[in-house]
């Protein structure tokens, strides 16, 4: 709990908002000073558990010296060992590691060292990205004692910027599913009704965040990964533009169509993040080499010039009636933050990115498949060896397609600035209804996932936001997509949307 008469060991050692802001922006490239004064700290009653705080509220106190890094870790850390149990959100728990990286971002903040709003600040990361001496599994039996020897880039990235590491994610195994209920170390359960889904595949990223076990997670995005999950368990979650964050050191699942991307519980906390991971990566063949924008600096910038494209046809077509309903008051809402809707049309571009990921799925994995094939769950071995089908025609044929339509993509944007759709067309189902009928997994997940996979493959960035609740209390997401490159955007306009409502202030009721 914050006591705001206790902090660090020594006060003395603090320094003037200025010099601090100024070493962030040289360290990190965010304008700190700017972002700070902007954010200010709204009143925290006496007596808040520190894990319900969003990211750029412990990255304050912490700044200010109210809070040490290690508080929050141990915080995190407790709140984890409390409810990971019954959650199964974390594979690997690093708590040794974790309290060494917060004693020591502490003695540099003392020092006068902080370098950033992610500094002594608690993360997570999706058990597909390398983490140097720390097993990365994949959810999987065939990696479950793989301990790689090097950080993937945004690990190192994250690291650099003095965050704090809190173990490993669990998910749906090998990120091939979006429901989460496939993995070796058992199915990740949604912190609002524990009887459903989380979504997938970065189901165990949605729910630590949800259930405030880490301030911020890193997800994989593949065909809606971040996003699904993140609308099903009411968090904010960010697919950047293809190419914008590395996937250097992360284990692929179809390298034309993966993105990392922060999970966190505000707009703020995402555009925090994405700034740390984004930029280019010379070794990560498909990296951006362009310009990263201010995403946090530029969140309060107006949005009333925005024209906002609405693709009825596709998007709109079969919704629950809750979240048909939830889109509308979501629109409307939107139509008073912008200048003007129409509407748009954009192709299903489903079975194009299905015979992708099918494709460069089972290339990764067929020595591993044909040597041990035992050791993946047999809904996974299925769903790998589909792949083996694809010609090489056709393979060749759905990649010129992609090129195709990443280019063509741009045209949208000549009549709007961003597309609003629902991030996810049904909610989430119960886990046991799809255990009962592994059988017809696949087609149930793929339910879930229409709304999402096209912008994978056009490659554009894209968020979901809460938008509203069904009757059961299960969260409903709203998804914000722009141009290539302009992640800025996307967060604009979801910063205000989400300062226009009050979705991203309710809470799962945990112990």
């Amino acid at each position: 709990m914050i006591n705001t008469d206790e902090s660090f060991s020594s006060r003395r050692a603090f320094m003037k908002s200025a010099l601090a802001g100024a070493a962030a922006s040289l360290i990190t490239g965010i304008n700190a000073r700017a972002i700070h004064a902007h954010i200010g700290l709204p009143p925290i009653p006496q007596g808040t558990n520190l894990t319900e705080l969003a990211l750029y509220q412990a990255s304050e106190l912490v700044r200010r010296k109210k809070v040490s890094p290690v508080e929050l870790t141990r915080a995190c850390l407790s709140r984890t060992a409390q409810l990971n149990p019954i959650l199964n959100a974390f594979i690997t728990i690093t708590a040794d590691s974790a309290l060494a990286q917060a004693r020591e971002a502490e003695a540099n903040i003392q020092k006068g060292r902080w370098i950033g709003p992610l500094h002594g600040i608690p993360i997570a990361l999706k058990d597909l990205l390398d983490t140097a001496g720390v097993r990365t599994t994949a959810a999987s039996c065939l990696l479950k004692d793989r301990i790689p020897k090097q950080d993937a880039e945004v690990v190192r990235r994250l690291k650099a910027a003095g965050a704090v590491i809190l173990g490993k994610l669990n998910l749906h195994e090998f990120a091939y599913g979006g429901s989460s209920v496939i993995s070796y170390f058992g199915t990740v359960r949604n912190p609002w009704e524990r009887s459903h889904i989380t979504g997938g595949s970065s189901g165990g990223s949605a729910a630590a965040v949800a259930a405030q076990l880490c301030y911020c997670a890193i997800g994989s995005d593949t065909g809606g990964s971040i996003r699904q999950p993140a609308a099903y368990c009411g968090i904010v979650g960010l697919k950047p533009t293809f190419g914008r964050v590395s996937t250097t050191g992360v284990i692929p699942l179809s390298w034309s169509l993966d993105h990392i991307g922060p999970m966190t519980r505000t707009v703020l906390d995402t555009a925090l993040t994405l700034q740390v991971i984004a930029g280019y990566d010379p070794i990560d063949s498909s990296s951006m080499d362009k310009a990263v924008q201010d995403y946090a600096g530029t969140l309060e910038a107006r949005t009333s010039s925005l024209r906002l494209g609405i693709p009825h046809q596709h998007f709109y077509e079969g919704l629950h009636p809750e979240i048909q309903a939830a889109m509308y008051t979501a629109v409307s809402v939107l139509g008073k933050l912008t200048s003007s809707q129409r509407d748009v049309e954009i192709p299903a571009l489903t079975d194009v990115a299905i015979l992708i990921q099918k494709a460069e799925a089972y290339s990764y994995h067929r020595e591993y498949i044909t040597k041990s094939p035992e050791l993946y769950h047999p809904e996974t071995l299925k769903r790998i060896r589909s792949g083996a089908e694809i010609s090489t025609a056709d393979y060749v044929y759905a990649r010129r397609q992609l090129d195709q339509l990443r280019r063509s993509a741009q045209k949208v944007f000549d009549a709007v600035d961003l597309i609003i759709t629902p991030t996810v067309p049904v909610p989430p189902p119960t886990i046991s209804e799809l255990l009962a009928d592994l059988d017809h997994l696949r087609a149930r997940e793929l339910v879930t996932l229409p709304n999402t996979r096209t912008f994978n493959l056009l490659g554009l960035p894209t968020i979901s936001v809460p938008c509203g609740f069904t009757r059961e209390g299960l969260p409903i997401g709203l998804q914000i997509s722009g141009p290539a490159g302009d992640e800025a955007t996307v967060l604009r306009l979801a910063h205000a949307y989400e300062r226009a409502t009050e979705w991203h202030k309710r809470k799962p009721s945990l112990g």
